[in-house]
């Protein structure tokens, strides 16, 4: 099994080599590069193509948010999630306006980081239960109108979603991964992770962010 090649951007001594160890102790991860600065980040991560980013949020001179929207388009392929200790909303949802894929907490433990890790690589939108809760919450508050837009009935991509696949993306939006879809389904995570592929492809997106923003409407 080849291991996900992963870069972490860190400006704090003690965090960046905590996160580089647990990267380097990993059995389905391989440190690629860590930087200490977002300028230097921006120079060589889009030459170096990792197949995961671990961005810090708080960088000293430079904010990981902005870098990560910088970044995105230059390589689209390259999954980022960030790694950080806040947990306002705002920022989640800047984060992943940005192009972040996956939101992590920094207290999280070695074995969650890598799981998360393994997770984003499959297609997932890993984030920690604290801040999965805050995102669920935000979208319950929104009015009725703007969490389904009268324009959603309109868009062709959404009309050639099957009713089960409409069901998955509800389920993706409130932050559950293929196996407890699954099992709300009664159907195997392999089916659910066929079915999320064929609506990246409807959709034309390529992560489950994406999916949901567009689903929504956003």
């Amino acid at each position: 099994m080849n291991k996900i090649s992963v870069c972490i951007v860190e400006d704090v001594t003690d965090i960046r080599q905590a996160l580089e160890q647990i990267i380097e102790l990993s059995d389905n991860c391989t440190l690629a590069a860590s930087y200490s600065s977002g300028e230097e980040a921006l120079a060589k991560i889009p030459f170096l193509k990792p197949q995961v980013v671990l961005m810090d949020i708080g960088l000293g001179s430079t904010n990981g948010i902005e870098l990560v929207k910088e970044l995105k388009p230059m390589r689209p392929e390259i999954l980022y999630m960030m790694c950080t200790v806040y947990e306002e909303e705002e920022k989640i949802f800047d984060a992943l306006r940005a192009g972040a894929s996956g939101y992590i907490l920094k207290k999280s433990s070695p074995a969650k980081l890598t799981e998360a890790i393994s997770e984003l690589v499959e297609g997932g939108a890993p984030m920690s239960s604290q801040i999965a809760m805050k995102v669920v919450n935000a979208f319950k508050h929104l009015p009725e109108q703007e969490a389904l837009p009268p324009h959603q009935q309109q868009s062709e991509d959404i009309a050639v979603l099957s009713h089960r696949e409409k069901e998955i993306l509800e389920w993706l939006a409130q932050g559950k991964i293929y196996k407890e879809i699954g099992a709300e389904l009664q159907i195997s995570a392999e089916t659910v992770r066929k079915h999320v592929y064929h609506i990246y492809e409807k959709l034309h997106v390529n992560n489950r962010v994406e999916a949901v923003n567009k689903y929504f409407g956003r």
